[in-house]
């Protein structure tokens, strides 16, 4: 099975190996991550503005080159999977967008949001299932316990991007029970960690991501995931006495047993 795959600029720079764990562990899985060719940055932050298209144009490139391919379109980091879904929902339901949007890029049958964008942790629940997870995993991460950092952008706005309860979520839940691991339940795991205002006010982001900390250890957490590379940064940075922040996909592999193949390349 192939999937088309928008890997994003954290993923294509500062975190090269956090992609390569995930298509390391696709394989494992059966499944292939092709990368689309010639993508461009997805803007990170959806554009609110009703009359914006010129930066959306990019995630509307990346979704008509997997319709043409006839595939399904996942992508890892949440901002971009967030932006993404955001655009395809404007292509099928707003025709000012989308008729806007096609005319500037003058493709040969216009896009009208007809690929489905899959977060890499929804094609595990919902194509591979967590059940058959659980089945390839040959290094569980028995006796670990650990906390889920959702984050914003996977969850809001809920009508939209679809991928979870945003007020009671369990997906990240669910893959960590699939990997072997505990996962701990706490108050602050869907609070927003500053990612967006770390740089103009940095003194309220660290305040933020302090309390997700302490309150994540509090409840007995050893470690958190998350599936945001900013959130990722922004939680290894706090200085409430922090515990390991690590990406979901890095876990996933050493799960899997195709770490080590990773970190030798």
């Amino acid at each position: 099975m192939k999937y088309s795959y928008y890997p994003g600029c954290t993923l294509k720079n500062k975190a090269q190996d956090l992609d390569a764990y995930a298509r390391a562990s696709a394989k494992a899985l059966g499944f292939e991550l092709e990368e689309i060719e010639n993508w461009q940055c997805c803007g990170g932050v959806y554009p609110l503005g009703s009359d914006e298209i010129a930066t959306k144009l990019s995630s509307v490139r990346a979704l008509n080159d997997a319709k043409e391919k006839g595939q399904e379109l996942v992508t890892l980091c949440s901002a971009c999977h967030h932006v993404i879904k955001r655009v395809n929902d404007d292509m099928k339901n707003v025709e000012d967008i989308r008729n806007r949007a096609n005319n500037y890029m003058q493709l040969e049958e216009p896009y009208a949001g007809e690929t489905t964008v899959l977060h890499f942790l929804e094609v595990l629940r919902d194509r591979v299932g967590f059940d058959k997870l659980k089945e390839k995993v040959v290094n569980p991460l028995t006796g670990k316990k650990i906390g889920a950092y959702y984050g914003c952008l996977l969850l809001r706005p809920g009508k939209i991007l679809q991928f979870d309860n945003p007020e009671n979520p369990k997906i990240l839940e669910d893959f960590i029970k699939a990997i072997g691991a505990e996962p701990v339940i706490y108050g602050y795991r869907n609070e927003c960690c500053g990612g967006y205002i770390s740089l103009k006010e940095k003194e309220m982001a660290k305040n933020m991501c302090d309390n997700i900390v302490e309150n994540a250890k509090d409840m007995g957490a050893e470690m958190l995931i998350t599936a945001c590379p900013l959130c990722m940064y922004n939680l290894n940075k706090s200085t409430a006495d922090g515990l390991p922040v690590v990406y979901f996909t890095e876990l996933l592999a050493e799960a899997l047993g195709v770490k080590e193949e990773v970190a030798g390349k």
